[in-house]
């Protein structure tokens, strides 16, 4: 979706030349701060969080076997 704002020039340029130096654009940003408002930076820090850690586990060799997922799981008490 397309929104036109009406923002005073000089406040513009000021914050194009700050987000100028992190590489983002006034776009980006307006996204992002709609994001976080929207209470969508939950699902986008999961995300970053998830893929921060993909591959870092270590199983010590052992592989999922389902008939013993399976066994264990109906020993679980059951509520």
């Amino acid at each position: 979706m397309n929104i036109t704002l009406s923002i005073d020039e000089q406040i513009v340029e000021r914050a194009r030349e700050k987000l100028r130096a992190t590489g983002k654009t006034v776009n980006q940003e307006i996204r992002e701060h709609l994001q976080r408002v929207a209470g969508d930076e939950d699902l986008e820090r999961d995300l970053e969080e998830f893929e921060r850690l993909s591959g870092l586990g270590n199983s010590n060799g052992w592989k999922w076997n389902r008939d013993e997922i399976y066994e264990e799981r109906l020993r679980w008490p059951r509520k």
